[in-house]
């Protein structure tokens, strides 16, 4: 067992950033230049996605950027869906913005990201932003994924010749998060191994693994006997769980087992308190890189 295990606390590194963003908004403001402008598209009222938006308008009043919210029914066709991202596409003022998913059926998600312009989307969903990313050019990185760089580096952990397992194949998280923690960076330098649900023999794999990265997807998938002693563990998964304890009726699991792998890890992050607030302090980021020109000139 490996006792002395670190908590990698995503909510107080995430203030930290949001705390650096906001002087530098603030040195911009003082300097005449142009405030960071983050604009969401929601369509319909799921509740997960309703918190999820909030959050991310809260957090650019936070940091001083300005922030718009388009809230669309979920009866909008697909063509009103795409006249409403051309529009923000050809608004100069908007630096960056997103359209959140899930989507309604009927509306081709595929179409509305290969619409959306490139040096627009701070998601780092664009087909053009994954191939730069790939290309180790400069790029908005998805959110989830540079969060999770982010956390490594702040907390110092070395990833450098280290064997890293990614539980997850999504286009969102996995993929990109095997090609980050490969790269010739700081972190990265890692032999990565990506799993999926296909994979055969999980736990053989993920037992050599230095560093597991969980988005499957699957609560509490990621047991003790899939972990080695001194490993680092980084829990991307966020799923509701019905909870006769909570007064919300539910609770919020991890990927990860937490309770009987935390005490057999080096680092591992919690659920809620993790991954998810660097997500948002990753997409503010990109904003003002956005805002700034840093990526696109």
């Amino acid at each position: 067992m490996y006792l002395e295990v670190t908590l990698i606390d995503g909510k107080k590194t995430s203030e930290t950033i949001k705390q650096e963003i906001a002087e530098e908004v603030s040195r911009i403001k003082e300097q005449g230049g142009k405030i960071p402008h983050l604009a969401a598209i929601l369509v319909g009222n799921d509740g997960g996605s309703l918190t999820y938006v909030n959050n991310k308008v809260l957090a650019c009043e936070k940091v001083g950027f300005k922030s718009t919210l388009i809230h669309l029914e979920d009866s909008v066709t697909e063509e009103e869906l795409l006249a409403k991202v051309t529009e923000l596409n050809n608004d100069a003022d908007v630096d960056g913005f997103i359209v959140q998913l899930p989507l309604p059926k009927h509306i081709s998600a595929e179409k509305v990201n290969e619409i959306l312009l490139p040096e627009k989307d701070v998601d780092g969903f664009h087909p053009v932003n994954v191939g730069r990313m790939v290309l180790n050019l400069p790029a908005y990185l998805p959110a989830t994924p540079n969060g999770i760089l982010e956390l490594l580096k702040r907390y110092d952990i070395e990833t450098s010749g280290k064997h890293c397992v990614v539980i997850g194949r999504s286009n969102i998280v996995g993929s990109p998060m095997s090609i980050m923690m490969a790269k010739n960076a700081k972190p990265g330098n890692c032999t990565v191994t990506l799993c999926h649900s296909r994979t055969v023999n999980l736990p053989e794999i993920t037992r050599t693994a230095d560093i597991i990265i969980a988005a499957i997807g699957i609560p509490e998938f990621v047991t003790a006997d899939m972990v080695k002693s001194g490993a680092v563990v980084i829990d991307v998964g966020t799923t509701r769980v019905v909870s006769l304890t909570k007064k919300s009726g539910f609770e919020l699991k991890g990927d990860v087992k937490f309770d009987e792998v935390a005490p057999k890890c080096s680092y591992i992050t919690p659920v809620p308190g993790g991954v998810g607030p660097m997500t948002i302090a990753s997409l503010l980021l990109n904003t003002l890189k956005a805002a700034k020109k840093e990526v696109y000139n």
